[in-house]
């Protein structure tokens, strides 16, 4: 049975027309989720690549914890004394520890996590897949019946991943060691009463819902520089653009995200004591 052929236009029939470019940011949403959904797919199918995995986990590691630790302690000091300054008015100046906590843990940390991630490692990983792509190693693997996708972007995506989740808890840990600082000594608040406000305000889902935070979030990152490696245009100089469109496209992205999934965790879990 012979193949279909293309139907050939009729003589003096208008030429066909080219993709409408209005509809060229939705193809490129299409393909984004498509990425991300063969990456779920391909993480759970053999062989692994454990080797790969290791030495992307400790790149991103080792060019990630000392910024975030740097960024973590002005940016706590900060929150602490804004929001001790704004709960003195009210005269509750008792609370002003478990506010600030409850700030960093749910809103600043995981949001400190993603713009590291997205802004080091994600760069990182677009501009080597890019490097990778004008070379035609990708075409090169697929002509030998590797999966591009399965050997270098899963593992790439599952280390960014672990490596915002873990990232967290340790901003997490600075940041409320440095609002305890600057609300104890800058302000001149109880050790007692700064303790005993967060107890009063906090609960476990609090750490839960930021760590979920930091989990989507990582696993977006690694998807959109994925993504934008994948598909540089215009040689070496579209791998440059390539590498600023997925930063400013992964910030972009995760504060609507973070936006969405503060809006569910106020609406499904009740605060404290209600």
């Amino acid at each position: 049975m012979s193949a279909p052929t293309t139907p050939r236009p009729a003589p003096g029939a208008p030429p066909p027309r080219p993709p409408l470019k209005v509809l060229e940011p939705l193809r490129e949403t299409g393909r984004l989720f498509a990425l991300g959904a063969q990456v779920l797919r391909l993480m759970f199918r053999r062989p692994y690549h454990p080797r790969e995995f290791v030495e992307q986990f400790w790149f991103i590691a080792s060019v990630t914890i000392l910024p975030a630790m740097l960024v973590t302690i002005p940016f706590g000091a900060v929150i602490a004394l804004q929001v001790g300054s704004l709960l003195q008015q009210f005269g509750a100046q008792s609370f002003t520890g478990g506010a600030s906590v409850l700030v960093i843990i749910q809103q600043a940390s995981p949001l400190i996590v993603s713009l590291l991630i997205s802004g080091v490692a994600g760069s990182a990983i677009c501009a080597d897949l890019g490097a990778r792509t004008i070379r035609e190693e990708l075409q090169a693997m697929e002509i030998m019946g590797v999966s591009p996708v399965h050997r270098l972007v899963v593992p790439r995506v599952l280390a960014v991943t672990l490596v915002g989740v873990l990232l967290n808890g340790l901003v997490s840990v600075v940041g409320t060691a440095g609002g305890y600082f600057f609300n104890v000594i800058m302000q001149n608040g109880t050790p007692g009463a700064h303790v005993a406000s967060f107890s009063a305000l906090a609960q476990i889902p609090d750490l839960v819902i930021s760590e979920i935070k930091a989990l989507v979030f990582g696993f977006i990152a690694g998807v959109v520089a994925a993504h934008r490696g994948l598909n540089p245009r215009g040689g070496p100089k579209g791998v440059g653009d390539a590498v600023n469109q997925s930063v400013v496209f992964t910030f972009l992205l995760l504060f609507f995200v973070n936006m969405v999934l503060t809006a569910l965790y106020l609406r499904l879990v009740p605060a404290k004591g209600l």
